[in-house]
């Protein structure tokens, strides 16, 4: 079952269940996938994304929800911020499992021992191919700094 299909799955589960937040999040997750298949079909006229650009779609909805959950809290509305924080918890149900931090560690040791990076120069080609092997599975915002510290940045 790709994606897609799990994701719809879900959405006929919340209905069930009548979960509206759920349900809700879940609708916006469609959402925001078939707005990207209608942005899609001008360029290569297939109109469908694949599972991977899906879960770029996903780890954007995450990111910022946790800066909205973040600038809610800030502003005193703790309620906002539980609610953005549910929907993440949504989110995350259809993306791999995240990588903890002496994994996160040894992916960045191994693209740049691959890659033969040495310096601040090579941070473009370490994080493309972290990208390219670990997709939704880490922070990005997170992993670049480490990497940078890594490459002799600051």
């Amino acid at each position: 079952m790709d994606l897609r299909e799990r994701i719809n799955a879900a959405l006929k589960e919340g209905m069930r269940a009548k979960d509206k937040g759920r349900l809700a999040t879940l609708r916006l997750i469609n959402a925001a996938i078939k707005d990207r298949d209608i942005a899609s079909r001008g360029a290569d006229g297939d109109g469908r994304v694949s599972d991977d650009e899906v879960r770029a779609i996903l780890s954007r909805m995450i990111k910022q929800r946790r800066e909205s959950a973040r600038a809610y809290e800030e502003g005193g509305r703790l309620e906002l911020a539980e609610s953005e924080r549910a929907e993440i918890d949504v989110i995350e149900e259809f993306l791999p499992r995240q990588l903890p931090d002496d994994e996160i560690d040894a992916a960045i040791d191994a693209a740049i021992a691959e890659l033969g990076a040495g310096s601040i120069r090579d941070m473009g080609r370490v994080m493309g191919r972290l990208k390219e092997r670990h997709t939704g599975q880490m922070d990005f915002t997170r992993v670049g700094s480490r990497v940078k510290a890594r490459l002799g940045g600051s």
